[in-house]
């Protein structure tokens, strides 16, 4: 089986009900819902600012506009993540995806030294850059991956 083919298959399999959770998968998942549902309403109310220092300056739109979409998309994909977990595989690959999206607005936030959320140091806003993969990590566990005996 070619890595393509394995690949379109592995994109088929989102759309069937995930394998019973392990534990672990579900602590992340409802972790991951409650983080990213919390995000989300402070997306929309008492962090707009501190957010708007994680849109890089040469990104095309209004910062504000850009933090409310992303709130709206972070309690989706948080009471997702929370109330739909038959569907864990599907919702957990999309918030790695958009946890992948939002990376360069870390990116930007060190690069362009925007200090927000206590991150008042180069040092400090470094250090976030390596919780990004290890967001992206724990999505792709809640969803369930990788697969009980699949091939490495």
């Amino acid at each position: 089986m070619t890595r393509f083919t394995r690949l379109i298959e592995s994109v088929r399999s989102l759309a069937d009900p995930a394998p019973p959770a392990t534990c672990g998968q579900e602590v992340a998942r409802l972790g991951l819902g409650t983080f990213m549902s919390f995000a989300g309403v402070s997306h929309l109310t008492f962090a707009r600012k501190d957010f708007q220092a994680q849109v890089p300056d040469w990104f095309p739109m209004d910062k504000d506009v850009v933090v409310l979409a992303s709130g709206v998309v972070e309690v989706a994909l948080g009471a997702a993540m929370l109330t739909l977990p038959q569907r864990r595989a599907a919702v957990g690959v999309a918030l790695a995806a958009f946890y992948a999206a939002i990376f360069p607005g870390n990116i930007s936030q060190y690069a362009e030294r925007h200090d927000a959320f206590g991150l008042d140091t180069d040092t400090k806003r470094l250090v976030r850059l390596f919780g990004q993969p290890a967001l992206i990590a724990a999505a792709l566990s809640a969803a369930g991956f990788p697969r009980r005996g699949s091939r490495r």
